[in-house]
């Protein structure tokens, strides 16, 4: 994809104590890319994101996300980029209204517009639900789509996603990979995941990254990496055999 880079990374570094977390990272992920991050429990995954958002400093190199630094300018960079944890956190006992009502406010947004904007995140995300159910009654793939609602309730620039899908039935998946197309396609907004189910991946990532001991090891088109690795050209493989064949080369 062609466009400004929205998230940058020039030999960023990430030491604790004598461990290596994150070695000299060099990325740039342009606007509208849905980039998908890949690794193993361990390679350093967390530990970049955290450095991306501004949570964590680094020991050495340079980050810029939206035209910011997140060591300086970390408030700057939050109002820019939204965050879906693993586990999203809600009040149970409120509605999905007076959730996104709260985060509103918590970002300064007037509660007139507020309204507005979040009758329409809940249809984006098709959550169009009986407003007295509380968020406590919701499955895992209802409060993944509110998840979804409460990062773009802030219209941000960038999104950080991690492991959106984990957990959700086959259909909830499917609603969640369109909902993340869609945020590429139709907002143009960056978007940066990181996920263990690799066909997932495949399914809606322009490019990717792989890291194997806090180094990124590859970064390209899937189909690149399958023919500088395998080979093969498009449609006889599968990310999972290009992944495979990086980390066995990442352990020796």
């Amino acid at each position: 994809m062609n466009g400004p880079n929205v998230i940058e990374t020039q030999d960023l570094t990430k030491v604790y104590g004598e461990q290596v977390a994150v070695d000299h990272l060099n990325i740039n992920i342009n606007q509208g890319e849905v980039f998908g991050f890949l690794g193993p429990n361990g390679a350093g995954k967390t530990t970049t994101l955290l450095m991306l958002l501004g949570l964590s400093e680094p020991t050495s190199g340079k980050a810029r996300v939206c035209g910011f630094d997140p060591t300086r300018e970390a408030l700057k960079v939050k109002r820019l980029v939204g965050y879906l944890p693993e586990n999203v956190g809600f009040y149970d006992d409120m509605n999905a209204v007076q959730n996104l009502l709260y985060i509103s406010r918590l970002n300064g947004i007037p509660d007139d517009l507020a309204s507005i904007k979040i009758k329409e995140l809940l249809k984006v995300v098709d959550l169009e639900v009986d407003p007295r159910k509380k968020v406590g009654e919701y499955s895992r793939g209802m409060r993944q789509r509110l998840g979804i609602a409460e990062v773009l309730i802030k219209d941000p620039q960038a999104v950080f996603l991690d492991e959106p899908t984990l957990g959700l039935d086959p259909d909830g998946s499917l609603q969640m990979l369109d909902l993340i197309r869609s945020l590429s396609q139709d907002k143009k907004i960056t978007v940066f995941f990181s996920s263990h189910l690799l066909d997932q991946v495949q399914k809606i990532s322009h490019r990717v990254g792989i890291m194997i001991k806090g180094q990124m090891v590859a970064v390209g088109r899937i189909e690149d990496l399958a023919k500088e690795k395998l080979g093969v050209g498009p449609e006889k493989y599968t990310l999972e055999e290009v992944y495979m064949k990086y980390f066995k080369e990442g352990l020796l």
